[in-house]
């Protein structure tokens, strides 16, 4: 282990009624939130000394499907004793902002939090996206320090939410990547922590206080949209739906794919896994 937990030096800057320090990644399938959210509570427990807890919520282990995880920090000498998925995060990470349109993504966040989001888009833009006041919105395009450095968005989160909760030590973290990575893939090392450096620097903060007006009501958590009052007899859901309904701009990953006629083989498989009418074929001599 690259780094040694300093027990009992570390203060938490706000915490909740339980005493913890809470974060919740908002993401979808294959961007890496699950992996994010252990390390960093890894980083936290193992190389800096806090108590901390993280877990996952999601549905089918597939790329595309919304996955929500959960870290909470706590001070050495104080034990974590709830495990619910958190409901008022101090802080709120985005990993695409094509989930402000379809998820609650700040469903009960603290007045005061923070909310970083993977986006070109300037904070105050964000910030009327998602229709909030009293906090502070940290920007920065991930997608694109990912490719560039050849890594994962995840790694340049983990950067800016080290940024953006300064009781976590960049360096705890980084030992943590080279711990992780160097063991089964070494070749990944450099790259990821070269991401992590460009996220924890690029990213920007602005701060929104308090609106003049009556503000915004935050919530807790949305409705659910069907319940025991209001589910079709037999649990069917009988509305009719297809794919080409579905917004699966948050799955993009920042690669645009190239037809090569030349290095075809004719097997079809990009007809079945692209879109409707990516692909048109016509008549034709064989």
């Amino acid at each position: 282990m690259a780094a040694t937990p300093t027990q009992g030096t570390i203060r938490l800057p706000v915490k909740d009624e339980h005493g913890c320090f809470n974060i919740r990644l908002e993401s979808i399938g294959g961007y890496g939130a699950n992996i994010a959210g252990k390390m960093l509570a890894e980083a936290g427990v193992l190389y800096q000394g806090l108590n901390g807890s993280n877990f996952s919520s999601y549905g089918s282990e597939k790329k595309g499907s919304p996955v929500k995880s959960f870290i909470r920090f706590a001070e050495p000498d104080t034990p974590i004793r709830v495990s619910s998925p958190i409901e008022e995060p101090h802080i709120v990470c985005i990993f695409h902002e094509a989930l402000i349109r379809t998820q609650p993504v700040v469903d009960g966040l603290r007045p005061g939090g923070v909310v970083i989001v993977n986006t070109r888009k300037r904070p105050e833009e964000i910030r009327q996206m998602l229709g909030v006041d009293d906090v502070t919105i940290g920007t920065f395009d991930a997608t694109t320090i990912a490719v560039e450095t050849g890594s994962r968005v995840n790694m340049a989160v983990l950067g800016a939410i080290a940024r953006a909760a300064e009781f976590l030590d960049p360096e705890a973290i980084k030992a943590l990547i080279t711990d992780t990575f160097s063991k089964k893939y070494p070749h990944t090392v450099p790259g990821n922590l070269r991401c992590f450096d460009r996220g924890y620097a690029e990213i920007q903060f602005q701060s929104f206080g308090p609106s003049a007006e009556a503000g915004s009501v935050r919530t807790r958590r949305s409705p659910a949209a069907y319940g025991y009052l209001n589910m079709p007899i037999g649990g069917v859901i009988p509305n009719p739906g297809n794919m080409a309904l579905k917004d699966l701009s948050a799955s993009r990953q920042g690669f645009l794919p190239e037809f090569d006629r030349e290095k075809c083989i004719d097997c079809a498989q990009c007809d079945l896994v692209c879109p409707d009418y990516c692909f048109v074929w016509e008549q034709g001599v064989d």
